[in-house]
């Protein structure tokens, strides 16, 4: 697909036709329209290639969306992916979560005083996007090279 913005209601439009096709139930292909609308803006917004590539691989109980750009305009430093299963489990059932394969969950305290809900007014809105996608994906990441970048999430 082209690199305009365009290009991304094409992307999610297409995984989600895709992913109907091979029979997924509903709340996973509006989970993958979101990570692919997310995935494609970033690169649309990033980078300087002409193109988009973005490809859906569907293996048992799991569909893997790449987004691959050509190009480099300004590619912000990613934070890293979240692999639960690189972390060792603890006692208590959990993970444990050292910080080195992305952000994990992040912490919001509201200024004392407050009692409303939390607004995304209050967090920058570069990066919103990763963040979403680090909660809906059960696995991201990213390969980088001098002719781009390729970014996937498993769901």
């Amino acid at each position: 697909m082209p690199r305009l913005p365009r290009g991304v209601p094409v992307a999610r439009h297409r995984v989600q036709e895709a992913m109907r096709k091979w029979g997924e139930p509903d709340d996973r292909v509006e989970t993958a329209a979101l990570v692919v609308t997310e995935l494609v803006t970033n690169a649309v917004e990033h980078t300087a290639g002409r193109r988009i590539r973005c490809r859906l691989l569907r293996t048992s109980g799991r569909v893997r969306i790449c987004v691959w750009n050509r190009g480099r305009r300004h590619i912000p430093e990613l934070p890293g992916p979240r692999d639960p299963d690189a972390y060792p489990v603890r006692g208590d059932g959990l993970r444990d979560v050292d910080g080195t394969e992305g952000p994990g969950p992040v912490a919001l305290t509201l200024p004392a005083g407050t009692d409303e809900g939390f607004s995304l007014a209050s967090v920058a809105e570069d990066g919103r996007g990763l963040m979403l996608v680090d909660a809906l994906a059960t696995r991201w990441g990213t390969r980088s090279s001098v002719s781009g970048r390729l970014v996937w999430a498993d769901i």
